[in-house]
């Protein structure tokens, strides 16, 4: 295994096939500065380069999850061009995640909000607590969540966003469940158990066939219908000749388990 990356706000932790990475500055709420993005980034680079590693967990540390961006860690006294180009460490942290080839499993231990939604909503799925809320409160203080909004809108319904954009108020974890948002909502005791049960159920699935099929399904959601069902048939017959695929289909005829090593 490769060494980890040294990390200042970010804990990375390797129990087997699971990476669990963990928002670490509780005293501020997990705010996303600059530097709590770049350690997302490397150690999100770090888990996608790591073969030995088939699952990623993302939670906060403390009680919450993550209250959004820290503005002033952004601002300060930078110019114009220097705080655009700062936004660009969200952009490339969400193209990571999505591109990562492995399945993110959101722990979320408390609130999420503003830009912590939409890294909740950048996560494959999502177990929550139901204490949690969550929002993009943004226009409360003038401004438009613009840089989770791609990323929202693939995951919460079109008139539940505009309302939540437009209002700035607080969704239950209960709500969001019902419109499909979260997976599971769990009371604070069973929310460790069910996590490491999906992560451990995700790892014991093909890495290869987990990978083509998580991008895939990222990949033709923008696509044009046809352009997309073409696509997917040359994925299909790209997963289907695997070596995973085969083991897959022998053990099924051999009422076993299979065997897979990501080939």
């Amino acid at each position: 295994m490769a060494q980890k990356p040294d990390l200042e706000q970010v804990l990375l932790v390797v129990d087997g096939q699971v990476a669990t990475v963990t928002l670490n500055r509780p005293e501020q709420r997990n705010p996303l500065s600059a530097v709590m993005l770049r350690d997302l980034a490397a150690a999100f680079q770090w888990c996608r380069d790591e073969s030995d590693v088939r699952v990623v967990i993302l939670t906060g540390a403390g009680r919450v999850f993550c209250a959004g961006a820290d503005l002033s860690s952004f601002d300060g006294e930078m110019s114009g061009l220097e705080r655009y180009r700062s936004r660009d460490l969200f952009v490339d942290l969400f193209i990571l995640m999505a591109e990562l080839g492995k399945p993110i499993v959101g722990r979320i231990n408390g609130h999420a909000l503003a830009g912590g939604l939409g890294l909740a909503c950048s996560c494959d799925i999502l177990v929550s607590v139901d204490t949690a809320t969550f929002g993009t409160p943004e226009i409360n203080v003038g401004i438009w969540p613009m840089m989770i909004q791609a990323i929202l809108s693939r995951s919460i319904p079109r008139k539940v966003l505009l309302e939540m954009e437009m209002l700035g108020n607080r969704w239950t974890a209960t709500q969001l469940q019902s419109l499909g948002v979260i997976n599971r909502v769990v009371a604070h005791d069973q929310l460790d158990p069910t996590v490491k049960e999906i992560a451990e159920q995700l790892a014991k699935k093909s890495p290869v066939a987990m990978r083509l099929g998580r991008d895939s399904f990222y990949r033709q959601q923008d696509m044009d219908f046809r352009a997309a069902l073409h696509y997917l048939h040359g994925q299909f017959l790209l997963v289907s000749q695997t070596e995973d695929s085969r083991e897959g289909i022998k053990a099924f005829f051999e009422k076993r388990e299979p065997d897979f090593k990501g080939k």
